[in-house]
């Protein structure tokens, strides 16, 4: 056996871990056996919007693989409702525990059945794992006593008779409760095997740190940025335009509650500027859920602020603008097109009536530069977000666990588009000076994005890719918003609906076009005939009949229609994705009527399964990225093996 300097070196280090003959030889038996099981599921999920409960709940039922595993395992045997009971415990054992105990039932004979048939659930999602694999997620403190239970076997009278005495344990040293949390924990986490998150955590809902929470305790999680999740990284990067955007939309949706109570972020002064600066402001009332009521006088206030935050916006907004000629997005200058004697505002060359000609802090020479109290107002706001302790510890998390793109499985995902011409080709931009399109395009938006924040103050390229996370969040050839333009300000001071139009890029008109769809596949180096692209972003119409597959297959949207506020156009709360060993199946959602209804009826949200795509045999994880990653593995360590069999090393022992 002959090997370079490089590939030798390789192998030493590869030899301080499998130090012996005999180790090489367990690890290649134990990785060449783990290529023989069904891949892992995988969840694939989208535009969460802040609704936090929601998610909370499509998490805890893996949009219906842990009742299938219940059904599986006890379709036969056990009532329908007694699953769809046992399966609501699972999502929330100690609130389905105390619903027990407050029943007045048996707790000892309950508490063995449960045992019994948490075992047995927690046995059969266990099944497509190595025993090592689900011995390292077992949960801390009762992983022994776990282990014995799902390795036991009740075919042997021995140990069904060591089984029963462990339950029996369990029940009289006043630990089921713990012991059934701990089994329906690893029953959830089994269940699947990856999280993909495409975009948008953010936006109207109340809390999306909350979410981000759940996410950052995730076994397994990669996330696709959505335009809602840059308009924060900006933000939390100090780009003040970015801030102003964020608190406009908290304002708009009334979520502040994320600003203030779940970042600490302080919007006192704020309050105080816009109570002294605006009077009347009508068309800045927020939109309030039907489920809460606020007094005027909170409403009025909350007005004001707003519009004092989006009058800063848009002057912010103005700058950045006229600083960066090449985002070509000059038409976007409507501060300076106001005209007050006549309350007008001029857009695209034709005179628009103002619904409101009060801009006290608008000078007219200079209608894009902040006063004085602005200027303060923001750099105090501006110090807040860059120094909330959680803010920034999500959004590092959103950088490690995120990107632009994905590829996994032969999946592309992203929750935008690529920007498109008329003609179905890519449209080109030049964020650093020279033309991009495509893949390169999407790899310097990943790039920027992440310079923006991690680049030290002070360094020469900071401030220009600090800038571009805001044209990412709004940019017309943005890849996460893929329009033309947002008329937030004609939205705000024009009742003419006709100048709301957010005209969308051609890539939305033609992704249902099959070789469309296979270019931009092949442009990310997959083949078309096996792959899919995964996309979020826009909410699928059911009710005048679109379908979320499109392009003959070759396309998902799965929009996930969190939010509320899109349910009537849509019809249903959105779709999540399941990808297993058996293939893919795409899965709509009726509205969530919150944990509290589901715990009490033991209900679900899932409305239909469409079997999209069945494989011709079992995927397994050699099929898989992972698995080809495990071949690579096995290669390496047989070249030590036979490096130390050859002489050429020697076994540390």
């Amino acid at each position: 056996m002959s090997t370079n300097r490089s590939e030798h070196a390789y192998l030493e280090l590869l030899s301080r871990q499998y130090p012996t003959v005999e180790a090489v030889c367990s690890e290649i038996i134990q990785l060449g056996a783990t290529l023989s099981l069904p891949k892992g599921t995988e969840h694939f999920m989208s535009d969460l919007h802040g609704e936090d409960e929601a998610f909370r709940h499509i998490l805890n039922n893996c949009s219906g693989v842990v009742r299938e595993k219940v059904d599986a395992a006890f379709g036969h045997t056990v009532p329908e409702r007694e699953r769809a009971w046992f399966a609501a415990m699972i999502y929330y054992p100690e609130e389905k525990i105390e619903e027990v105990k407050k029943s007045g039932a048996d707790m000892t004979d309950w508490y063995s059945i449960t045992l019994y048939r948490l075992t047995e659930t927690a046995r059969l999602v266990a099944s497509k794992y190595t025993r090592s694999r689900v011995r390292a997620a077992l949960p801390e403190g009762y992983a022994d006593v776990l282990d014995e239970l799902l390795y036991t076997s009740l075919e042997e009278k021995d140990k069904a008779a060591y089984e029963q005495n462990i339950v029996t344990t369990i029940v009289e040293t006043d630990c089921a409760d713990e012991v059934i949390g701990a089994l329906c924990a690893l029953i959830k986490r089994l269940a699947v095997d990856r999280l993909h998150i495409v975009g948008d955590v953010f936006d109207r809902g109340p809390r999306a740190d909350r979410i981000l929470d759940l996410l950052m305790r995730h076994h397994c999680v990669d996330v696709q940025w959505g335009n809602h999740d840059i308009l924060w990284m900006g933000a939390a990067a100090g780009n003040e335009a970015c801030i102003a955007c964020v608190l406009n939309l908290a304002l708009q949706y009334n979520t502040l509650d994320i600003v203030e109570n779940g970042y600490g972020i302080s919007l006192r002064d704020m309050i105080a500027f816009a109570q002294e600066t605006y009077r009347d402001c009508t068309w800045f009332m927020p939109r309030t859920p039907d489920d809460k009521e606020y007094l005027k006088t909170s409403m009025d206030t909350l007005s004001k602020v707003h519009k004092a935050v989006a009058i800063m916006q848009f002057k912010l907004e103005g700058q950045l603008i006229l600083r960066h000629p090449e985002y070509g997005m000059e038409d976007r200058l409507l501060l300076d097109k106001i005209d007050t004697v006549r309350k007008t505002v001029t857009i695209d060359g034709v005179d628009y009536a103002l619904n409101d000609a009060h801009f006290p802090t608008v000078d007219p020479e200079n209608p894009f530069e902040l006063t004085l109290a602005e200027r303060e107002l923001m750099a105090s706001l501006r110090h807040a977000f860059r120094h909330s302790a959680r803010l920034q510890q999500q959004v590092a998390f959103l950088y490690n666990k995120g990107g632009m793109y994905t590829i996994y499985n032969r999946n592309l995902l992203y929750h935008g588009c690529i920007p498109l011409d008329e003609e179905g080709q890519f449209l080109a931009f030049a964020p650093e000076g020279r033309e991009l399109r495509g893949r390169a395009y999407m790899d310097a938006c990943d790039d920027m994005a992440r310079r923006a924040y991690f680049l030290p103050k002070g360094h020469p390229d900071k401030q220009r890719c600090v800038d571009f996370l805001w044209y990412l969040w709004c940019g017309r050839r943005s890849p996460l918003f893929g329009r033309e333009k947002i008329t937030t300000f004609e939205r705000y001071f024009v009742s003419d609906r006709s100048v709301w139009e957010e005209k969308k890029n051609p890539y939305y008109r033609l992704l249902g076009d099959r070789a469309v769809c296979d270019r931009i596949l092949s442009e990310f180096g997959l083949d078309p005939a096996f792959s899919h692209i995964i996309n979020g972003h826009v909410p699928v119409r059911t009710l005048k009949g679109e379908s979320p597959i499109k392009a003959d297959g070759r396309l998902l949207v799965i929009d996930g229609g969190f939010c509320k506020a899109y349910h009537q156009t849509t019809g249903i709360a959105g779709y999540t994705l399941i990808y297993n060993s058996w293939g893919l199946r795409l899965i709509s959602h009726k509205g969530f009527p919150g944990i509290r209804a589901v715990i009490q009826d033991n209900s679900d949200i899932l409305t239909t399964k469409n079997i999209f795509e069945t494989s011709k045999a079992r995927i397994l994880n050699r099929d898989t990225d992972e698995g080809r990653e495990t071949l690579d593995r096995i290669a390496a360590l047989k070249a030590l093996l036979e490096a130390y069999r050859s002489g050429v090393l020697r076994p540390k022992k």
